[in-house]
């Protein structure tokens, strides 16, 4: 049974702009690779964070809506806890209210753009 979950993970600000891209890039592949399907990735840049972590007040944040197994998340959160550039991380599997929200909240950004 495939679930929909959705996550952020903020990576450190001292990534160039290829390093942060290879390593979303990285856990894009791990997803896949493990059968996961992506259904919205989404990059919010570099942002201030309401507290330091590691003495860094900024970090690249990014999303990820993906249906899975439920395995694959315990395998995604090896990699986030193994990568030194991943200053926090944030799994939540989603509702059907959660789904809803997010399909419309993708549709609403997309009139904007």
């Amino acid at each position: 049974m495939m679930n929909q979950y959705e996550t952020v993970f903020i990576l450190t600000p001292v990534l160039s702009e290829d390093q942060m891209k290879e390593t979303v890039n990285k856990f894009k592949t791990l997803l896949t690779d493990k059968g996961a399907e992506i259904v919205n990735e989404e990059s919010w840049g570099l942002k201030k964070m309401a507290y330091a972590i590691d003495k860094k007040s900024t970090g690249f944040y990014q999303l990820f809506e993906f249906k899975a197994e439920p395995e694959v998340i315990e395998r995604l959160e090896i990699g986030f806890r193994r990568d030194e550039r991943v200053l926090r991380f944030l799994t939540v599997k989603l509702d059907k209210y959660a789904v809803a929200y997010a399909e419309k909240r993708r549709h609403n950004q997309k009139k904007e753009d």
